[in-house]
């Protein structure tokens, strides 16, 4: 597939990133010149992992030559990140039904805001449709196992930090 000048920013809160979350990226690194993985930084949240932490375990879980893709971390308006990245593209992932009703008011909520910036959808994959981030932490805390849903990295970061006999603290940013 040959591709065109473009950069897709692919944005999400990732704490942690799952295998659905890596399958986008490196299935979206084919498609775009650049794909940027935007880590949000969100003060209403409480997260697991830390900005800083999430940022580098992506970093750590990128196969070692996807150099097209960066990751960053934005706060604020998305729209307005994506301009900041001269970036055309917010690229979203569509795990079932309910995430479509989700992420289509959000895409016509942005596209509003900015009719330069196209929401794009990918399709997950079957096999890792099931997943999300709060699934995954729910499994850990509760002491199971997360193989074949997370990468090795991320699932003993996971078990450090709220599996049992852990302090189980979540971090707010």
């Amino acid at each position: 597939m040959a591709k065109k000048n473009t950069v897709a920013v692919y944005p999400g809160s990732f704490d942690p990133p799952t295998l659905g979350h890596l399958n986008l990226v490196t299935r979206a690194a084919e498609i775009f010149n650049e794909v940027v993985v935007a880590v949000a930084e969100s003060t209403s949240k409480r997260y697991v992992f830390s900005t800083e932490e999430r940022v580098e375990l992506w970093r750590k879980i990128l196969p070692k030559g996807m150099k097209n893709v960066k990751i960053d971390t934005f706060s604020g308006l998305l729209v307005d990140y994506v301009a900041s990245k001269n970036a055309g593209i917010l690229l979203r992932g569509l795990r079932n039904g309910i995430d479509f009703e989700y992420e289509i008011s959000m895409a016509q909520t942005n596209r509003s805001m900015n009719p330069d910036v196209e929401t794009l959808f990918i399709m997950t994959e079957g096999h890792l449709a099931h997943l999300s981030s709060s699934l995954i932490k729910e499994i850990v805390y509760l002491g199971g196992s997360v193989k074949g849903m997370v990468p090795p990295l991320i699932e003993r970061e996971l078990k450090k930090r709220i599996g049992p006999g852990s302090q189980s603290e979540v971090i707010k940013d």
